[in-house]
């Protein structure tokens, strides 16, 4: 099985990295490949690299059946893109993993809605990680705004920009 992880590009995630990487230790016959950002944290059981270009990060997500990220909508987005099975922890404002909580807001959203997996905390991954295997990908999603979205947004322009 492969499995990509990403932090996005913006920060590390040592918290998400830590936890996967001593998941891995003791299941070898995963083959993890993770972008963990700018951090003096060096995994010890996954391969990882810092930053991923555009093409590189699209190569590996291609080759991944599963991906597991901060909550990020990027990363969301990108998962249900693809079709890809997705794992998220939300980054914590109060750890200065971000500037707020919304990623913990993302995270219990896109739990409600989707076949997203979710993991609150570090704690969660392992159990969540055991059972990879049997999280579904969801319906891909088009890459593209849908057509009732951009006539929605083209009216609200339209009617906003005529004063009198």
């Amino acid at each position: 099985m492969n499995v990509f992880v990403t932090v996005g590009a913006q920060m590390p995630f040592d918290r998400l990295i830590m936890a996967v990487d001593g998941w891995a230790a003791s299941h070898t016959g995963m083959h993890i490949y993770a972008q963990i950002g700018e951090t003096s944290y060096r995994p010890e059981h996954i391969e990882y690299i810092t930053l991923l270009e555009p093409p590189e990060f699209r190569r590996r997500v291609l080759w991944s059946d599963v991906l597991v990220a901060h909550a990020g909508m990027g990363s969301i987005l990108t998962a249900l893109q693809y079709g890809k099975p997705l794992l998220v922890m939300p980054r914590q404002g109060r750890l200065k993993e971000t500037r707020n909580d919304h990623q913990l807001a993302t995270a219990l959203r896109i739990k409600e809605m989707t076949k997203v997996a979710v993991a609150m905390d570090e704690d969660e991954i392992p159990a969540l990680l055991d059972s990879i295997t049997r999280l579904d990908a969801s319906e891909v999603i088009s890459d593209r705004a849908s057509v009732q979205l951009l006539s929605s947004i083209r009216s609200f322009i339209q009617g906003d920009t005529i004063t009198h």
